[in-house]
């Protein structure tokens, strides 16, 4: 009965998704992984462009809170432990330094536009304007970066109904270096970045997939993955 609640979460999850983000990395400590882009036809995925290398969280990936059920196998990711997240997750807001057009929710960042990372806070893992907000918390992420990282970037709906100390400030954006590792983002060449947001479509209902590959084995027939 278990098993069979946990595949009808998996099924929703997934079911009314028509654009899927899949990144598979080698194994939970690694740090290099994969992302490929992909579109369901006629009910079934189809590979969309080449795989793209990414850069995962230093620690690797952890499970996040997400569209997925619970799992008992693997690490759990946790605020500042540089995972990560690993299963199913909605796309939030993308953002940059300058405005863009497209389908696609978007936020040109201010020197005030921030990503709360204190637990305690009631804004805990949303990004805030500093200069609108009543200010309750006691740390947060400057998000206009002098080293561009956020120049472009997307937000990953990791811990959206937000539970104090499972991780914040989650996306995908743009990496220092090829070797780079990030504190738990999932980052790229901003050309790829571009591409990816060029091609979310809201109607589509994209989701976000990140696993390790032997997980990805085990869970592929159950969340109708491709």
């Amino acid at each position: 009965m278990v098993r069979l609640l946990i595949g009808i979460l998996s099924l929703l999850a997934t079911k009314d998704s028509s654009q899927l983000l899949l990144v598979l990395s080698g194994d939970w400590g690694v740090v290099q992984a994969t992302l490929q882009r992909y579109e369901k036809v006629s009910g079934k995925w189809r590979a969309i462009g080449n795989a793209i290398p990414v850069s995962l969280g230093r620690s690797g990936l952890g499970w996040g809170e997400g569209l997925h059920p619970a799992q008992s196998s693997g690490p759990v990711k946790k605020e500042g432990d540089g995972r990560s997240p690993a299963g199913i997750f909605r796309m939030g807001t993308a953002f940059g330094y300058r405005p863009l057009d497209g389908k696609w929710p978007y936020r040109v960042l201010t020197p005030d536009t921030e990503c709360v990372d204190d637990a305690q806070s009631k804004r805990y893992n949303r990004l805030v304007d500093r200069s609108t907000e009543k200010v309750d918390w006691k740390s947060s992420e400057k998000m206009l970066r002098s080293d561009d990282l956020y120049r472009i970037g997307i937000v990953v709906l990791h811990n959206d109904q937000p539970i104090p100390g499972k991780g914040s400030c989650i996306f995908l954006h743009i990496r220092a270096t090829p070797e780079s590792a990030t504190v738990g983002c999932t980052a790229m060449e901003p050309n790829h970045i571009e591409t990816i947001l060029k091609w979310l479509d809201p109607a589509k209902r994209p989701i976000l997939v990140q696993l390790p590959k032997a997980e990805y084995q085990r869970l592929k027939k159950e969340w109708e993955l491709p």
